[in-house]
């Protein structure tokens, strides 16, 4: 490619915004606990031949790269990828160098935001982003596509505090789709409602009754221990726990909008000891049943 075919934007059809520099600043020293992730850069380019960008001194950035259709490449330090349809790359903020181009025979097509902040090194090693981690592979992402509309939209109407609030907030939005695919796109091959979410519609429709492990893993004709693994593994929450989770929820609900005693609360619930059913309840609101029916009462 020569240096005269490379471009770094002006693409037909492109969008993309730049935000200044000094606009973050002063909305980070105003309001840290809302931006303490931030865009600073938004783009879409269709079909972006003699795409090319080289950053000697790498990116204070976090930059990820949604490759649509067509195909593009990547280096990082001493590490090279090929970035292809249905694939994205996130890089962290590093200062080592870095280029990446689209393809000369199939240019890619890419959705790409560069996003900082304070909490930008833990963020970054919670979810195990790093430079050597490459390309990874995605289903078509809607759902993402349709959130970053949502954020150009909103910047693109102006840098109004609401405009960046909302912007801020759909940018954690956006990069769960990428980070949590499973949980916001579906295939035609899980359409289907799976074991997880089979237990917890029936954890819902028995929320009066006293469900056990034993009960639940049956459902599937699952061992104890095997169906508990892979509930907590998709919840994050024993079986058990997450079905009191679910009464707990349910008594809010019931002491929010129906005027009814704090027995009767307990007996739909499945808890004939009201006294039982409040100490329990205390554990998991840290209120007691009529605390919480007070506090409410403001609203």
């Amino acid at each position: 490619m020569g240096k005269s075919a490379k471009r770094r934007n002006g693409f037909e059809g492109e969008k993309m915004i730049s935000l200044p520099q000094k606009l973050w600043k002063d909305a980070v020293v105003r309001h840290p606990e809302i931006f303490n992730l931030y865009i600073t850069h938004i783009g879409y380019f269709p079909k972006a031949s003699a795409h090319y960008r080289e950053r000697r001194k790498g990116c204070e950035d976090n930059i990820l790269i949604y490759c649509l259709n067509g195909k593009g490449h990547f280096i990082i330090d001493d590490k090279r990828f090929e970035v292809s349809a249905n694939q994205f790359i996130h890089v962290p903020a590093t200062d080592k160098y870095m280029r990446y181009w689209a393809d000369v025979v199939e240019p890619w097509t890419i959705y790409w935001i560069h996003y900082r902040g304070s909490s930008m090194e833990a963020f970054n090693n919670l979810l195990n982003v790093h430079i050597g981690k490459g390309p990874q592979p995605i289903p078509f992402n809607q759902k993402g596509i349709d959130i970053w509309n949502s954020i150009y939209k909103s910047l693109e109407m102006g840098y109004s505090i609401d405009n960046l609030c909302n912007a801020s907030f759909c940018l954690h939005h956006f990069l769960a789709t990428f980070f949590f695919t499973d949980k916001h796109i579906v295939t035609e091959e899980e359409a289907g409602t799976d074991m997880i979410t089979e237990s917890i519609l029936y954890m819902k429709a028995n929320l009066d009754q006293k469900l056990s492990v034993d009960d639940m893993a049956a459902n599937h004709h699952f061992s104890n221990s095997h169906f508990s693994s892979l509930f907590r593994k998709s919840t994050g929450m024993p079986p058990i726990d997450y079905f009191l989770h679910l009464k707990m929820q349910k008594a809010c609900q019931l002491l929010f909008s129906q005027d009814i005693k704090i027995k009767q609360v307990a007996m739909q619930l499945g808890y004939e000891d009201q006294y039982y059913f409040s100490r329990i309840f205390k554990k998991y609101m840290g209120m007691s049943p009529e605390q919480y029916r007070l506090s409410t009462k403001k609203f």
